[in-house]
């Protein structure tokens, strides 16, 4: 049979790589878009928001996505060093950093040659985010790509036992952690729930809870850029901080209520770095991340000590699995009342 040819359309061809990496959808923009303007990844993160969102939106949401779909845009860095920028997109808007995009794009780079000369048994790629520099480094044996680990900008502890005031559950103490976005953490036994077991909506009526009490009663700042200055979300965690070879379990619940499906690369990267900062893990001890939400897995461990601003911080290096899960072209007619997407909850 011969391939589907593109049906009649409108407009232009949006042409996408759908991935997953332990459950989280990845779709990769490699074509369609107008000419991103910018000199910096940054400014290009705020034209996009300003100028072009009727794209994310089209994308993100139904018929061609879903309320949890997560994007990424493939963009030109200003860093000499970075085979590729990225933009990072979801249901609420653009966020800074995004460990399973990643680890997702890691092997899209190898595969799809984005990278000058692969090399065995690891190809390092490096992607500029809007959080800064990351590097990825990628399995590559006989020409196939496998399991990729990064290492994360400086992540930091920002605040701990952070008091706020939460409708109906009164006072909660909160850790908030910076992995290139900022996110509280908390455990669900605080709200009377297990973070493996307990229904996905209650968790994600706690997490919101939570990443609504923080937004109004804690003022955030990132010591380098002021765009980085604002909770992502709230990830709820079994609990289970002291250094253990048993998995540790996390729930992220980012931008609108929006579920992550892995154990979060960049939660993890926040989560490590607290509990670095409280001296439950030492450098290069390994733990092992599980998604309360699918059981899949992720690792951490922080490889390196620095600093970002005035902030004691560590490279993180996180590990996990990307897989493919298809190629397509969307396009618009202008009959279409739903054309530029939908939501619903």
């Amino acid at each position: 049979m011969d391939l589907p040819r593109l049906p009649p359309h409108d407009g232009s061809v949006l042409s996408v790589v759908d991935m997953h990496t332990g459950g989280e959808p990845l779709r990769i923009i490699t074509g369609g878009y107008p000419k991103i303007e910018g000199e910096t990844v940054l400014s290009k993160r705020r034209f996009v928001r300003e100028q072009l969102d009727h794209l994310r939106k089209l994308l993100m949401f139904e018929p061609r996505g879903h309320y949890d779909m997560y994007g990424a845009l493939l963009v030109q860095s200003e860093i000499p060093e970075a085979d590729l920028g990225v933009l990072f997109m979801h249901n609420e808007g653009y966020s800074t950093m995004c460990g399973h995009a990643v680890i997702a794009l890691g092997r899209f780079a190898v595969d799809y040659a984005l990278v000058k000369t692969p090399s065995a048994p690891e190809t390092q790629v490096n992607i500029h985010c809007p959080c800064g520099l990351v590097k990825a480094f990628v399995e590559y044996s006989d020409g196939k790509t496998g399991a990729v680990r990064f290492h994360s900008v400086p992540a930091f502890a920002f605040a701990t036992d952070v008091k706020v005031t939460v409708p109906g559950h009164s006072e909660v103490t909160v850790d908030i952690s910076y992995g290139g976005a900022f996110y509280a953490f908390v455990s669900a036994e605080r709200f009377g729930l297990d973070v493996n077991t307990s229904r996905t909506r209650d968790l994600v009526d706690a997490a919101t809870a939570v990443t609504n009490a923080v937004k109004t009663q804690v003022k955030l700042r990132h010591p380098v850029h002021e765009d980085l200055s604002f909770l992502y979300g709230t990830i709820l965690t079994d609990g289970k901080d002291s250094f253990s070879d048993e998995p540790t379990a996390n729930m992220c619940v980012f931008a609108d209520a929006q579920v992550d499906r892995s154990p979060t690369g960049s939660g993890v990267t926040a989560r490590i770095a607290l509990q670095f900062h409280k001296g439950l893990v030492q450098l290069n001890q390994s733990r092992t991340f599980k998604s309360g939400a699918t059981g899949s897995i992720f690792t951490g461990k922080a490889v390196q000590e620095t600093t970002c601003g005035d902030f004691k911080a560590v490279v993180v290096e996180v590990g996990g699995r990307a897989h493919y899960t298809g190629v397509a072209s969307f396009v618009q007619e202008s009959d279409d009342d739903l054309s530029q997407g939908f939501l619903l909850r």
